[in-house]
């Protein structure tokens, strides 16, 4: 605390500095109990780092743009938010971190609302701040336990579904648009006899004029029966229960619930509250929750501005959710490596290290709350099962769109590949073979015996989207010790 705010300073009228007030404390040990932010700035031109620090920490908590008398009947330094720590972002020049402790009383127990609302309510439009980017946090376990968390979690969702030693295939419906109900549901049978274990609706199905919610969801769940009938097999089909009020929303999950599905879907545009509601209707009803993260990219794609997907993660664990899509690294959408597998420790582990190549800032103690289950969607293809099974082990869901229905032989015929590709993977990878290395020839030789699987390594066998990441940690490469 500065001299100046020990000696009365504060407590002079007008406007002074967020350093002067409180907000900078460079001398403050982070507590046990507090919530930690990291939060990358890009200060105004002749705003020194550690008062913009200060000025976010200030308005992310208890500041104003002036001294109020009211503080005094507080204990103020209590609530203050406290930004300990501001270090420059190594090859970035003019960007620093920010590293700010909560007390633990600001918050709400067990509200995403109201944590986000404190943490990124208004401190993004303040001016002292060219751009800001909440980069990750710490949420302490004494919070954790408030929350719900996973409905069910990756362990009970693979005892209900009876699946085990594998990641699970899925597939997006395409075109996502435009379909009757009865194909629609034909598309979902093809998908799921021919090796899939579920199928999903697409972010932006909901109940349009072609095809309304309550058909899609009885020919569907008519796709699903016949599909589990053939093959013996539990499967799903993620039915988007989406829509514009809660009423709604509540209405489809309970008439899919009636009609037998193992899973409903959200999007995240619903927001925080509706997330969690159906969160808790899922796990009272036995019913896996799947999140389309539908918009996220919109404040969470750019490197200098907005909040990282692995502090949206961490929110959505927090919240409820058992699935959520968390990217590929290797498909079409945005996604570098190191941060994508951030996202997926963040997701699957109980406990998180801090790791600069991954873009983890903080430890995180899920003490043991249910891990999430991550999707990874978005441009994949059969010929990329090595990869993916390399890149994220067994606890991913691996969802193929048009690597499944468009296949040159058909919708039933593109699982198959898929279903053959991951099982001659991880029968290779149980053998102790090397999958990056020996993984093509492990799908050569499968093909051999599958048309299918032939047919899709000719079709998309050298299709990559390589394009550089627009998020990626802020690791500087080293020179080997000689």
């Amino acid at each position: 605390m500065t001299a100046s705010t020990e000696t009365g300073g504060r407590w002079n009228a007008g406007v002074i500095p967020y350093t002067e007030m409180g907000y900078w404390r460079p001398d403050y040990e982070p507590k046990d109990t507090d919530v930690l932010a990291a939060f990358r700035m890009v200060p105004q031109e002749g705003v020194p780092p550690e008062e913009a620090g200060a000025a976010v920490a200030g308005e992310s908590s208890t500041a104003t743009w002036t001294v109020v008398w009211t503080d005094r009947l507080t204990a103020h330094d209590h609530y203050r938010g406290k930004c300990y720590k501001v270090e420059a972002v190594p090859g970035r020049p003019g960007e620093f971190i920010a590293y700010i402790a909560y007390d633990l009383d600001l918050f709400e127990e067990g509200s995403i609302a109201n944590l986000t609302s404190s943490i990124i309510g208004n401190v993004f439009g303040f001016k002292a701040v060219k751009s800001l980017r909440l980069e990750d946090m710490r949420i302490p376990p004494h919070y954790v336990k408030t929350f719900q968390g996973p409905a069910h979690g990756v362990v009970l969702e693979r005892e209900m579904l009876n699946k085990y030693g594998r990641p699970l295939l899925g597939a997006t419906i395409k075109p996502k648009l435009g379909l009757s109900a009865r194909n629609y549901g034909r598309v979902i049978y093809e998908g799921l006899r021919g090796g899939l274990d579920f199928t999903k609706d697409d972010e932006n199905i909901n109940s349009q004029p072609f095809m309304r919610w309550r058909d899609r969801f009885l020919f569907g769940m008519e796709a699903v029966n016949r599909a589990q009938a053939e093959t013996g097999e539990i499967k799903g089909h993620y039915l988007n229960v989406t829509a514009a009020t809660m009423e709604d929303m509540y209405e489809r999950a309970e008439f899919a619930r009636e009609l037998g599905s193992v899973i409903v879907m959200i999007d995240l545009t619903v927001g925080y509250t509706a997330i969690q509601s159906m969160a808790k209707w899922a796990r009272k009803n036995g019913v896996v929750l799947h999140l389309h993260r539908a918009g996220h990219s919109t404040y969470t794609r750019q490197k200098s501005h907005g909040v990282s997907f692995r502090v949206v993660s961490k929110w959505m664990r927090l919240a409820g959710v058992d699935h959520i899509h968390a990217g590929t690294v290797i498909g079409k959408l945005e996604g570098d490596r190191g941060s994508v597998l951030g996202y997926y420790d963040t997701l699957r582990k109980d406990k998180v290290e801090p790791d600069p190549a991954k873009g983890l800032y903080f430890e995180q103690d899920w003490v043991s709350m249910p891990a999430v289950m991550p999707v990874a969607s978005g441009g994949i293809h059969a010929g990329q099962m090595h990869q993916l099974l390399d890149l994220f082990d067994d606890d991913v869901i691996l969802q193929f769109g048009g690597g499944t229905i468009g296949h040159p032989m058909g919708i039933a015929a593109g699982a198959a590949a898929n279903r053959v590709a991951l099982e001659a993977m991880v029968k290779a990878r149980n053998e102790g073979k090397d999958l990056l290395r020996e993984g093509e020839s492990v799908l050569k030789a499968a093909a051999k015996n599958s048309r299918e699987l032939d047919m899709a390594l000719s079709t998309w066998g050298d299709i990559t989207f390589n394009y550089a990441s627009t998020d990626t940690p802020d690791v500087v490469a080293t020179p080997d010790a000689v």
